[in-house]
């Protein structure tokens, strides 16, 4: 009996012997449904813990819905700029709204836009922006501590790539926009979306936590949740992502933190809810680590959206082999003590 918990004991601290697994993130919960028409094509929100802000996917003109927490609108904030494919939406620091016009199905837009606008509504400050590479189709929009944009692609084939600009935005432009790295989704089971298990892959959202010490990305099914705790938009792409779930969505595309950390995820469909997973934020803590040497890597350093890994680790290794030599021991030390016959 000694020896099997010194066995136990000399597995346990050198990690040949499994810790429980972690505790499954918890299931979205709904808090309320959306049942204004007018805003039937939820595709981005964000949260300054008192109101959402809430934009339609298109449009002819610059609109932002303001929402109670009961999803109710209470407010229209517009301007008379007419978008092109407005997909997202993003708050920075000073409260300042930023709509990320940077739809294209079609891959034929010389340029896309983003558009800034004050909380109190008013006008629009238009900043266009053109791609090194040709047209892309562009669905989550991330902001670092700075203010810095960054686009994250909806690749239909291959890994999703990540863009900012070369420098300060102009008014209206265009700003060149550089390709800074590449964003590896892999494909779930977790149901919803209106393409089936494709819909696992295609990048749909994005959003950033109130200090940005977390950045997240979100599929039609799933959202990924990256440490950023220096801020850096960039590095926090190359580290592993935390996965939650966001089944039975109808069309998710919105994403969103609350100041307190809570993840807030939505999509077009009138009657659709707003749904919250609470402390979302506290599952990364501390998971700063880079990303596995099993993943793919980067074309120019951003990598992610694999939990899987390859391989057996140094330390179980090292103490499997302990372990058989410690039993070895234990059996000849008692071959040594049998009385002769």
């Amino acid at each position: 009996m000694r020896v099997v918990l010194a066995v136990t004991a000399v597995l346990l601290v050198l990690g040949a012997v499994p810790a429980a697994a972690a505790a499954p993130p918890p299931a979205p919960e709904s808090l309320c449904k959306v049942t204004d028409s007018r805003l039937g094509e939820l595709s981005g929100l964000v949260s300054d813990g008192e109101h959402w802000y809430a934009i339609n996917d298109g449009g002819t003109k610059v609109q932002v819905f303001v929402l109670d927490h009961s999803c109710k609108v209470q407010k229209v904030l517009s301007a008379s700029t007419d978008p092109y494919d407005v997909e997202d939406l993003a708050r920075s620091a000073d409260g300042t709204l930023w709509l990320s016009d940077t739809g294209d199905n079609s891959h034929k837009r010389t340029t896309v836009a983003l558009m800034e606008m004050k909380p109190s509504g008013g006008s629009v400050t238009l900043h266009r922006l053109t791609y090194p590479d040709g047209p892309h189709d562009t669905e989550a929009l991330l902001l670092d501590r700075s203010g810095t944009p960054y686009l994250i692609t909806k690749e239909v084939l291959g890994d999703a790539a990540v863009y900012r600009p070369t420098g300060p935005l102009a008014t209206p432009g265009p700003t060149k926009l550089e390709k800074v790295g590449s964003l590896t989704i892999h494909d779930t089971d977790t149901v919803g979306g209106p393409v089936g298990a494709f819909g696992s892959v295609l990048v749909t959202g994005g959003a950033t936590s109130a200090d940005g010490s977390v950045v997240a990305l979100r599929t039609y099914t799933d959202a990924y949740l990256y440490p950023a705790p220096d801020g850096d938009v960039l590095e926090a792409l190359k580290r592993n992502p935390v996965r939650i779930p966001l089944p039975n969505e109808k069309q998710g595309e919105a994403l969103a933190f609350e100041p307190d950390g809570t993840l807030l995820s939505g999509g077009e469909g009138v009657g659709q809810p707003i749904r919250a997973v609470k402390n979302a934020t506290a599952l990364v803590a501390g998971a700063a680590a880079p990303q596995r040497e099993a993943a793919k890597p980067a074309a120019s350093g951003a990598t992610g959206g694999s939990d899987d890994s390859s391989g057996l680790p140094l330390l179980p290794v090292v103490g499997i082999a302990v372990v058989v030599v410690l039993i070895g021991w234990f059996l000849l030390s008692r071959l040594r003590r049998r009385p002769r016959r």
